[in-house]
């Protein structure tokens, strides 16, 4: 046994990949790299220990020593390993015991002849076990492995299957290595496509402006030779070597190609005039001389050319040949084809550069320093032309040169005219005096800001290189040669010092500044495809891109040598909250020590220190690049969301400056070189460490503030505070109520009462609600500061109601009811709340128990509040067996919309039928239960598929993985995408398969299991767990031990079943390093398996017909050899029948299926003759030849699906918008009342089956409408993401309102009210029958700051979800017929003033002598009597609540007065609302963050994004996130909603304040 130098150095190479530096391999790796996936488990694990493996790994001698034995060992020396297995630990003997039991958990089973090899005992010797094992070759796996004929595995592989390289080589000009080097710059390209793939956009954006767009297109197809719209790597090697590598007759039949836009092979007259056209541009791009006209157009004479007519010009013409040159520099430039020869090199570089210095400077272009030395080594090397070049166009460089130092530029003296270019493309590049901003303007290094895709970002990592100096020695004819020059060594432009942090920009390093840096001297300037290629071809030790700028004082494109360096810090991640460390607790502290110094004498606990930045980054950036590239830039890099991260100035420690206004450029912020600047990362709890730092100490810091318009104040995110933040700005917008608090009118209706006697009213705030709204909305509407931090509101609704304590996010809905809740307690006019009695509806009209229930709703609660936000529903419940209706009325502050939640699901699937076509991918949409017969019953719908031909599998790394049942429910493929494959079926014919004729059945074995089936259909009941319902014919032969069978399968008797194969694409990759032999061609699957049809009729030959029919759309025909690319047709492949071979493998597309293991098989060859196909179980595998997979198969092709349009349809089902009209008609829906909510019906005087429906009786100035996006299904809260388009204007919810009769009367009600209201007093009835009823539903306030309207059954069901309406039934439907017949009559509108502004009227008196004589005067022609006017002294006399409506209308005006002078100026007003403000939310339930869009009093809207407030324009609203709307109606006078305050007392507000203090005080101190 021995090993050569090549195999044991093969063998330390594989083990070194595989293993690293360690000496021991895993046994993983053991498994996987030396014995591979064909050899099971458990007998891979005992060649493992039995190699010397352990927990520690397998050292490598002992590998090479166990591999040899394997593979090269007489039998004697495998007898003696075998034995080894079974012996015992002193390896003298072997028991029958051990080896029975090592043999039935390898084998399974113990051989018979064994007790031959025991016949003398229950132990054996060596010797007598290598004779009995000898004799006994195939007694057990090891033994027929290692000992019987024909060793299948070795440890080297002579075979050598061709690469994909040298396939293409073969085809090409091209030799191995250069396309193994264009693989590597395909990939750079073609990753900056959009799209993944290189299509014609991604190659005009190469090679434009280099080529002119006329002849871009043309190129494309030229290399296109499949005219799939890509070009593959196959193509653009095949292209690069026609247009460049190959003889002048085949360059110029690819140009001819470029201009042959219809591809029939002839130029018409059209193509020969754009080719011309084409053609002349090219060469006044690239030549300064004339071309004389007589050589641009030869004799045509029946005006169309040949390709051998054009070949013939081009031969002559330097107008051809001009462009032929072009196309050899973009294929070497661009595409990357490495030159011929120095020489070669030398000419394209020279070519480039001086089409460069003709076209100038372009903004947005990056150039590439070069350091002299190198670049003189190179041009040495390359033979560079050192003739005199003509510039026409001479603002490409100047004629001074350029110095880099420290503000100081250089110039130095004008060359001869007679200098060449090759100095740095030298003299001619003398340009850069203007052109090259000087350190003055500038700071060091890059700009950071590359386009995105760009390829400097690839090229300009620094990679290290082996660099050596030039070299020359003498020739062999006595001339000097120049050495190949190492890499491009750029160092000794760029500072010696390190920088200070990393950067996080591509500018190599920064310019040293002393000595100067001067170009032409010290430098040279190339265009990056230049420096890409160069790099390319060299490498280098540092890249230092710089961009060209347009001068904003000039107006010229400079190259900025120098931009800013900016130094970025970040704070320190601060620790973990705990008690002791709450930030929120800090900031509460520092608050208190500004706000409380001249009431709290004692000692405060100090605030934290301030945040500790550090240096973390350093960056150049363009000095005309905006605050927004940088900020884009970094958001991009550091991979942190835009909104997530802001910038601030450092000026220092305590005095930073937000950069929110981000239009602005360096330049113009005059921000210099070597600038801090703090990048701030949002919190988890959405917060900002900068705001919370400068909140908790403030005393010691300071921030600029620029004052800003009133109300665009942002509100500081304290820890998960967005919801509160957005509510908050919604109801700061409301502009009435903004009005109410910035006048101060808040302070003289603070309920006094609550604030002294708070004790006698639980649901009392005892005025600080209101009190610290009041304070925060006049700090908001100041102007002063763009943001603010709401610290002493967040304290006043965490005390009142602690769930909104904490750091969890929260519903801003919930918290928009508290406050309102809250800030109508605060300031409710009604401080003794009287008894109401609740009575039935009992037949009587609808307006009357209305303006009843609105009346007893004011005698409790008069407010500002009420006046702007309160509505009434209508809430009706109807007995199904007397149809007796019981109506209610209930107030409401919002409305609490249903969106419907989508119980279907959107799933897409792709068909794959048997005649080959192109596969289509279909869209369903299906109910969330179900299964997956329902799926094929609507695809076959689709598809004209029966079910029964519809085969479901889940394909995963080209293999199917999985066949859903059809009991299953349908689910979303955790891995790979769900397919359906075309089956055939009995009695049904397919695409390819014909029916045959019905006979008896005939037991049919797949697997373990055996079906039976007859003429008709099959026993699916038997179908092995996992795998398809049809099957294929197969037959049965003995096995072997392992269960294998080892051979073709014997045909059953004839069938006329029709089953299917199922097929799988396969290629061997080749590996240059490996163990064994059987490692070093592995397979690889690719593409979508097959569905082959098969039955015992079935030839082998007919499996091949079947298998192109289906793959022939993947293979591109052979193009006419005119037309082809490739050097000579070397398609082998074609000189077969099928460009394939069909092997029969297990199911993992492995290993054979015929074959034991040890065998070592890939997959035995199924031949393409006459014979029945006979496959048993197994699965078939496609082998691709490799020379017609590397040259014929398009994998573009493979992923190529055609769309159905009900993919579209069902994806816009899935995200259809609804209306809010349709929201609301789902909340005045009828909806039935099930078993479990039974009605007890009043009539019936029993529980009864009902029906509830809502309706809208009177609307609020404004109306908020909530979008409930949260609901609670099936066990768990989802959020619905259901997109609600709703009117910006004129939103008309009139069709919802309930409709009035015409003919009802007004006075009547009227009359009977005025009697009921001066019969009571207080609120409580003087006389009559009954006992006073205390209705808890309209008790404000059970303890939790929410309204309890309805308790009773009556109000079950869908719910108003409003503080006002927390159980209010929402599942009623309105009928829409007739809803606006009511309008213009006595509308909802008008009574809902008439009731709310009579109560406030009596209450604040603000309706005026001349008010109330129009007053009298339109009541007076409507025959209604006054009460004796009163003075306008007795009108502004504060009104005590407490008195009885009979003392009220003592002075001098009645309610109904009131009402109807309310009403009159009301009643006509539609109810027509705009939207003024939008709380929305973006994310998942439990997280995600609130935003508020809202419309200022100064018609802008601005985005209220906690701290941030930006203006912005309507459309750029994110609406599709609403959830919560704030509706103003139109035309209102609000001045009537103000109260008088003339000879009030303003509240003292100086014991709440204390209160606050102390409380606070305390809770800091706990903290």
């Amino acid at each position: 046994m021995f090993l050569t130098n090549v195999e044991l150095q093969r063998l330390k190479d594989a083990f070194r990949r595989t293993s690293g530096l360690s000496c021991y391999m895993s046994q993983q790796c053991f498994l996987r790299e030396v014995l591979g996936d064909v050899v099971p488990l458990r007998i891979a694990e005992v060649i493992y220990s039995s190699f010397g493996g352990t927990s520690k790994g397998l050292h490598f001698n002992n590998l090479i020593v166990g591999l040899v034995l394997l593979t090269r060992g007489r039998d004697e020396e495998k007898a003696k390993y075998i034995f080894s297995l079974f012996a015992s630990d002193l390896g003298n003997h072997a028991t029958r015991e051990d080896m029975e039991s090592m043999l039935q958990t390898v084998d399974g089973e113990i051989p018979l002849s064994l007790r031959k090899c025991f016949s003398e005992g229950e132990k054996v010797n060596y010797e007598k076990f290598k004779s009995w094992l000898l004799q006994n070759k195939d007694a057990f796996t090891f033994s027929r492995w290692l000992l019987s004929s024909g060793v299948c595995v070795t440890l080297t592989d002579d075979s050598d299957t061709p690469t994909f390289y040298q396939t293409l080589a073969g085809v090409t000009h091209l030799e191995e290595s250069d396309i193994i080097d264009l693989e590597k710059r395909y990939w750079l390209l073609k990753a900056q496509s959009r799209t993944g793939r290189f299509d014609l956009e991604t190659f005009v954006a190469l090679v434009s402006p280099t080529i002119h767009t006329s002849l871009s297109e043309g190129l494309f197809h030229a290399f296109d030779e499949n005219r799939d719209n890509h070009i593959d790597f196959k193509e653009i090697s095949c292209g690069l070597s026609a247009c460049c590598r190959g003889p002048l007759a085949e360059r110029q039949k690819f140009c001819f190609k470029v201009f042959d836009v219809d591809h029939d092979g002839l130029l018409s007259r059209k193509e020969i005039t754009e080719m011309v056209g084409a053609l002349l541009e090219v060469w006044k791009d690239n030549r300064i001389d004339l071309l004389p006209v007589s050589t641009i157009w030869p004799d045509w004479t029946y005006w169309h050319l040949t390709l051998e007519d054009y070949q013939i010009w081009s031969v002559k013409s330097a107008f051809a040949n001009e462009f032929l040159n072009l196309l050899f520099q973009v294929c070497h430039i661009v595409l990357g084809l490495r030159p011929a020869s120095p020489e070669e090199e030398g000419q394209i570089i020279r070519g480039w550069l001086e089409r460069a210095s003709r076209h100038g400077l372009q903004p947005g272009d990056y150039w590439f320093l070069i350091a002299v030395p190198w670049w003189q080594q190179w041009r040495d090397y390359v033979k560079y032309d050192n003739k005199h070049i003509v510039v026409e166009q001479p603002l490409v460089f100047d004629t001074v040169r350029s110095g880099v130092g420290a503000g100081t530029q250089a110039r130095a003296e004008q060359g001869p005219e007679g200098e060449s270019m090759a100095s740095s493309h030298s003299s001619t590049e003398e340009k850069f005096v203007d052109n090259i901003s000087s350190a003055s303007e500038a700071s060091e290094t890059t700009s950071g800001l590359l386009p995105q895709g760009s390829t400097a970002t690839d090229i300009c990592f620094a990679r290290q290189h082996d660099d050596t100096d030039n070299q020359c020695f003498l020739g062999a004819d006595g001339n000097m040669v120049v050495l190949r020059p190492g890499a491009i060594d750029n160092q000794p432009l760029v500072r010696s010092e390190p920088l200070k942090a990393p950067t996080l920009t591509m500018e190599g390093g920064l310019l040293r500044r002393s000595p100067s840096l001067i170009l032409g001297r010290d430098f040279e300037v190339v265009p990056e495809p230049v420096w890409r290629s160069l790099y390319h071809w060299y490498g280098a030790n540092l890249g230092l891109p710089r961009p060209v700028i347009r001068n904003t004082k000039t107006d010229c494109a400079e190259l900025e040598l120098l931009p800013r360096h900016l130094l970025f810090l970040r704070q320190q991640q601060p620790p973990p909250r705990t008690p002791q460390n709450n930030v929120w607790v800090n900031m509460g502290k520092r608050f208190l020590c500004m706000c409380l110094q001249r009431f709290s004498k004692g000692n405060v606990p100090s605030p934290s220190a301030p945040l500790k930045r550090v240096l973390v980054y350093t960056g150049c950036f363009s000095r005309v690049g905006t605050i927004k590239d940088i900020h884009e830039y970094l958001s991009q890099r550091l991979r942190i969301k835009e909104e997530d991260m802001r910038l601030w100035l450092y000026n220092s420690e305590n005095y930073l400056t937000l950069l929110d206004d981000e239009d602005h450029s360096l330049e113009g912020l005059k921000i210099p070189d070597e600038q801090y600047m703090v990048i701030e990362v949002r919190n988890k709890d959405m917060s900002w460490p900068e705001e919370m730092s400068f909140i908790a100490n403030s005393n010691r810091m300071n921030r600029h503030n620029v004052p800003t318009e009133k109300g665009a104040t942002g509100l500081s995110n304290l820890g998960n505070t967005c919801f509160m933040n957005s509510s908050i700005q919604c109801v700061s917008n409301t502009k009435p109520l903004t009005d109410y608090f910035t006048s101060g009118n808040h302070l003289y209706e603070l309920n006094r009462y609550k604030v002294l006697l708070y004790m006698t009213n639980p649901i009392g705030m005892r005025g600080h609600m209101a009190k610290c709204y009041g304070d925060l909305v006049q700090e908001l509407w100041s102007g002063t500061q763009k943001n603010l931090a709401p610290l002493k509101l967040r304290w006043t609704i965490a005390k009142y109601a602690p769930r909104f304590n904490g750091f969890q996010q929260q519903d801003s809905q919930e918290l928009l009811a508290f406050l309102l809740d809250g800030l109508h307690e605060d300031l409710n006019r009604v401080h003794e709340k009287p008894y109401v009695e609740l009575k039935d509806s009992d037949g009587r009209p609808d307006w009357e128990v209305a303006s009843e229930a609105w009346e007893n709703h004011l005698r409790r609660n008069r407010s500002i509040v009420v006046d702007l936000f309160h509505g009434q529903l209508r809430s009706q419940v109807k007995c199904k067996t007397c149809g007796h209706v019981s109506a209610r009325f209930d107030p409401f502050n919002f409305l609490s919309l249903p969106l419907p939640m989508d119980n279907s699901m959107h799933v897409e699937i792709i068909v794959t039928k048997l005649d080959g076509s192109c596969p289509v991918r279909y869209g369903l949409r299906l109910n969330a239960d179900e299964k997956y017969t329902g799926l094929k019953r609507l695809l076959s719908e689709l598809c004209c598929l029966n079910p029964e031909q519809i085969l479901l599998a889940e394909v995963h790394a080209s293999n199917i993985k999985n066949f859903p049942l059809d009991n299953q429910k349908v689910r979303q493929a955790v891995s790979g995408f769900l397919c359906a494959f075309e089956i055939p079926v009995p009695s049904a014919p397919t695409s390819v398969v014909s029916t045959p004729t019905q006979t008896d059945g005939i037991p049919i074995a797949y697997g373990n299991a055996t079906m039976v089936t007859d003429s008709n259909s099959l026993n699916l009941g038997l179908i092995p767990k996992g795998m398809p319902s049809t099957v294929v014919p197969c037959g049965t032969e003995g096995s072997l031990a392992n269960g294998l069978p080892d051979g073709p399968v014997v045909l059953p008797s004839d069938s006329p079943f029709t089953g299917y194969i199922i097929t799988i694409h396969r290629k061997m990759m080749r590996a240059e390093l490996y163990f064994l032999s059987s490692q070093k061609n592995r397979p690889s699957l690719f593409g979508m398996p097959l569905i082959v049809p098969c039955t015992v009729r079935t030839r082998t030959r007919d499996l091949y017909d079947s298998v192109w029919t289906q793959v022939s759309r993947l293979a591109s025909p052979l193009p006419p050899q005119e037309a082809s690319n490739h050097a000579q047709d070397c398609d082998d492949s074609m000189g077969y029948q099928y460009p394939f071979t069909l092997r029969v493998v297990q199911k993992d597309g492995n290993s054979c299926a015929w074959c034991p293991w040890y065998r070592f098989c890939r997959g035995c060859t199924v031949e393409c003759n006459d014979e029945r196909a006979a496959v048993g179980n197994a699965f078939m595998a496609v082998d691709w030849d490799p020379t017609a997979l590397h040259l014929r198969y398009q994998t573009s092709q493979e992923r190529i699906v055609e769309e159905h349009p009900s993919v579209e349809q069902s994806r816009r089902a899935q995200a259809e918008p609804i209306s809010l009209d349709s929201c609301l008609q789902a909340f005045t829906s009828e909806e039935e009342l099930g078993e479990d909510e039974l009605y007890y019906c009043s009539k019936c005087k029993t529980h009864r089956l009902a029906t509830k429906k809502l309706d809208l009786w009177r609307l609020p100035p404004i109306l908020i409408i909530h979008l409930k996006r949260f609901q609670f299904m099936n066990g768990r809260w989802i959020k619905s993401q259901k997109i609600v388009r709703f009117p910006m204007e004129t939103f008309d919810p009139s069709a919802f309102l309930t409709p009035r009769d015409a003919d009802q009367s007004q006075e009547s009600w009227r009359d009977k009210l005025g009697e009921e209201l001066h019969d009571t007093e207080g609120g409580v009835k003087k006389s009559g029958g009954g006992d006073t009823v205390c209705n808890p539903a309209l008790t404000l306030n059970n303890g939790k700051g929410l309204y309890n309207i309805l308790t009773d059954p009556l109000c079950s069901g869908r719910m108003a979800s409003t503080p006002l309406s927390k159980d209010v039934g929402l599942n009623c439907s309105p009928e829409s017929e007739g809803r606006r017949q009511g309008r213009g009559l006595v509308f909802p509108t008008g009574s809902r003033y008439q009731l709310s502004l009579s109560k406030e009227s009596l209450d604040s008196g603000r309706e005026s002598p001349m008010e109330l004589e129009a007053s009298r005067t339109r009541m007076g022609s409507m025959g209604e009597g006054l009460s004796d006017s009163t003075s306008g002294e007795d009108m502004a006399r504060e009104c005590d609540n407490t008195k009885s409506v009979s003392e009220l209308n003592s002075n001098g005006y009645t309610e109904n007065s009131m009402d109807l002078e309310a009403s009159q100026g009301q009643r006509d007003l539609d109810p027509m609302y705009n939207l003024y403000a939008i709380s929305c939310h973006s994310g998942i339930l439990g997280g995600g963050h609130y935003v508020t869009y809202a419309k200022n009093p100064n018609e802008k809207w601005y985005c209220y994004n906690d701290s941030s407030c930006k203006e912005l324009q309507s459309e750029e609203i994110d609406a599709d996130s609403a959830y919560i709307l704030f509706y103003e109606q139109q035309e209102v006078d609000y001045s009537l909603f103000m109260p008088k305050t003339d000879g009030k007392k303003m509240a003292d507000t100086t014991c709440m304040d204390e209160d606050f203090e102390s409380d606070y005080k305390k809770y800091c101190v706990l903290q």
